[in-house]
């Protein structure tokens, strides 16, 4: 369970958006497995391409600091940050902020340029989920068409790892939720590509704002 006020999170957006609401279901679901995912000690993996591999990159950033909330360091952590790190101790807890693990599967250009050169370019996603990807793990699969190859890939071997998955995708949903490849399907309610991506940012905003209160708010 998470908190009403992480569950909020979603009934904002579609007050601002309010032709999100036919999206309400498996907005909320994904907020859950998000949570649910960071509860248990995973992390969030994000990918896409072009427009989209900017979303990924600032889903992440995002994350793995403070959005809207401070995330002060402090408890346990701000009391080790003490013991092991003498004169630079409070300069790190001053200015450190809770993380929330993330990556994104776009910024490995070494690993994505030599994949793709020596195996299969449409296959560097889903390398990357077979070494890195753990059961528990949450994918955010980002494609406004729904059929983006090397995404799909992707999703099929998060399958593989027991890594749940996110679809952010356009109306249709393409290939990506007519085969059923990921486990909570975000269709957003435009066919355009630079209006399907209108609509994904703030969908993302606020899976990272509602994540972000289950951990770091007061209520």
């Amino acid at each position: 369970m998470v908190k009403e006020s992480t569950l909020n999170c979603v009934e904002d957006l579609i007050a601002r958006y309010p032709q999100m609401a036919e999206c309400r279901a498996d907005l909320q679901a994904a907020v859950e497995a998000i949570c649910d995912s960071y509860r248990k000690g995973h992390k969030l993996i994000a990918c896409g391409n072009g427009g989209s591999a900017s979303d990924s990159e600032h889903i992440v950033g995002e994350l793995m600091k403070g959005f809207l909330l401070k995330r002060e360091i402090k408890g346990e952590l701000a009391e080790k940050i003490r013991a092991n790190c003498g004169e630079d101790a409070q300069y790190l807890i001053d200015n450190l902020q809770g993380a929330l693990p993330a990556l994104s599967l776009v910024n490995q250009v070494a690993l994505n340029t030599a994949f793709a050169n020596d195996q299969a370019p449409d296959l560097s996603f889903a390398q990357q989920l077979l070494g890195m990807g753990d059961a528990g793990d949450v994918l955010v699969a980002i494609s406004t068409s729904g059929n983006s190859t090397n995404v799909i890939y992707a999703l099929e071997m998060a399958r593989v790892k027991g890594v749940k998955s996110i679809g952010l995708l356009g109306h249709s949903g393409g290939k990506i939720k007519a085969r059923g490849l990921a486990d909570i399907n975000i269709c957003v309610p435009e066919d355009e590509t630079f209006k399907i991506q209108e609509l994904h940012l703030p969908v993302y905003h606020m899976l990272c704002i509602a994540v972000e209160n289950e951990f770091f708010g007061e209520c």
